[in-house]
């Protein structure tokens, strides 16, 4: 009995397959026209009273800039680099604009002084052995709000003499970054040291004349970043010494006391902390750490 209600439903799934076959094969077939003839014909199967092509114009009979922006042929996708005063077309701008708000965080990083204040702000927390205290968000934080208070000026600059006329259509794009550059440049250039530069102007196989605008932007952002990384650490000694004075101030007295297992920095935390609070550590250490830049 199993056996034949396995097969009565095989016949069935047969049968069923056969009759929607029948269909397809019987319906009618539907002519569809994506772009009809200018004739005045019309198929009874074609819904609409008329019939209207999809090319707009032809190819070669643009004699215009707003002429050429409605070419369209068969629907085909058409890209405009350029609009009609030869400058980008507002797609182009903001796909640039996209592009250079993903590279904001390097920019920011690697042509500001956010590299220098960073790493001394994490010198000075190793320094007092505080370990999360403040943790990175704060560190990070800060080093942005102090970032921003120093290059203010060159933001401003920035702002005065590119950006505001660049939207205004009284300088092209070339000479806005060419004018946008020449602030940040001239920032880089003051925090960059004279030996920075000519090691990468000889590794590249270019002379250098002590002139700033003979040194391209390729040899000018590493100089400033080896530059910047150097006087960072160089200020992160200078934190780390009174600090290692009082580690070994503990590390002696515990050591005459016979209390050889107890870690020194267990004991020599608290009395760091004291000593930064009485000194006013963070007024010294960052207003001294802004005054760099001036």
């Amino acid at each position: 009995m199993k056996f034949l209600h396995n097969y009565n439903i095989k016949i069935i799934k047969i049968i069923c397959l056969l009759f929607m076959a029948g269909i397809f094969c019987i319906y009618p077939s539907v002519q569809v026209n994506a772009v009809g003839s200018l004739d005045t014909n019309l198929d009874s199967n074609l819904t609409g009273t008329d019939r209207n092509e999809t090319v707009i114009r032809q190819p070669g009979t643009a004699e215009t800039p707003e002429e050429l922006q409605e070419l369209n042929i068969a629907n085909g996708l058409s890209v405009t680099v350029n609009g009609d005063n030869g400058s980008l077309s507002s797609t182009l701008r903001i796909l640039i604009t996209l592009t250079l708000l993903a590279l904001a965080p390097t920019l920011i990083i690697m042509l500001t002084s956010f590299t220098r204040i960073t790493i001394v702000l994490h010198f000075t927390r190793n320094a007092l052995n505080t370990q999360t205290a403040p943790s990175n968000q704060i560190l990070v934080g800060l080093a942005l709000f102090l970032t921003f208070f120093i290059m203010n000026p060159v933001i401003t600059e920035i702002n005065e003499q590119a950006i505001k006329p660049f939207d205004a259509g009284q300088i092209t794009q070339e000479e806005a970054l060419e004018r946008g550059m020449a602030p940040l440049r001239q920032f880089m250039y003051k925090q960059t040291q004279v030996k920075d530069v000519k090691l990468f102007m000889d590794i590249a196989g270019e002379e250098w004349t002590d002139d700033l605008d003979a040194i391209p932007n390729s040899v000018l952002v590493p100089s400033f970043i080896i530059s910047e990384l150097r006087i960072a650490f160089i200020i992160g000694f200078i934190i780390y010494i009174p600090f290692i004075v009082i580690d070994m101030v503990v590390a002696s007295v515990l050591m005459s006391m016979g209390m050889m297992m107890l870690p020194p920095t267990t004991i020599s935390m608290p009395f760091k902390i004291l000593l930064f609070v009485l000194a006013d550590g963070w007024n010294l250490v960052i207003g001294n750490l802004v005054k760099t830049f001036y």
